[in-house]
């Protein structure tokens, strides 16, 4: 099996150097799709030696992107932010083999107030359980004849890893894997955990009701 490790990125200079460092042993190929940062971001890309491509922002545009320039039987999608648990390309290798046409990690929050973390990683768990879909933070990976036969993601301003694992999970079975992905918990320090989940919930909900992803985007800024 040969995996092709995709990194979507915007103005992500400080984190992206050791998610590529990890990244590079893992990975077959490792792509940076940078969405226009104005900080050093590319710079770092070119200094590990990695394929970088850019374009507008949009994460799903930018792994898109990422995913035409690689080769790579299966695609894994990992933000700049988070970290891939010990053991991921034979966890994935292991899934791909059983059947499955791709899925994603369990995550966990690092280090931080501990009351943010601890809240936080119950919360992602338990909805992660209930609904069985892995999203974007969880490290998404999928057979790469299964993202052509898709059309790979929306290019949506929001909402694209929800919509990708929906429309996986109709092309067969959905690997969770249990890691978990380490990954940063800015989110939750710049909102807070219950204010996060609850819009996290409620445009997550809308969504599933028919509201389209460019009228969720702008509630999305407003309630941020």
């Amino acid at each position: 099996m040969r995996l092709s490790i995709i990194i979507p990125t915007l103005d992500e200079e400080l984190t992206l150097a050791a998610a590529l460092e990890q990244a590079l042993t893992v990975g077959d190929e490792v792509c940076v799709s940078d969405g226009g940062s104005t900080d050093g971001t590319p710079d770092v890309a070119r200094r590990h030696g990695v394929r970088l491509v850019s374009g507008p922002p949009g994460r799903g545009a930018q792994i898109n992107r990422g995913a035409e320039a690689c080769g790579g039987d299966v695609l894994l999608f990992l933000h700049a932010d988070s970290r891939l648990p010990a053991g991921a390309r034979q966890a994935v290798e292991t899934a791909v083999a059983s059947g499955v046409v791709g899925g994603g990690f369990h995550v966990r929050y690092e280090s931080g107030p501990r009351h943010l973390t601890t809240w936080g990683n119950r919360l992602i768990r338990l909805r992660t359980d209930w609904t069985g879909r892995p999203l974007g933070d969880q490290c998404q990976f999928v057979r790469r004849d299964v993202f052509d036969r898709m059309g790979g993601f929306e290019p949506w301003p929001i909402l694209e890893d929800l919509d990708f694992i929906h429309r996986l999970r109709r092309e067969g079975r959905v690997a969770l894997l249990e890691g978990p992905v380490v990954t940063s918990p800015r989110r939750f320090e710049r909102q807070g955990v219950w204010r996060t989940t609850a819009t996290n919930w409620l445009i997550w909900s809308l969504f599933l009701l028919g509201a389209s992803p460019q009228s969720l985007a702008r509630l999305y800024a407003r309630v941020r």
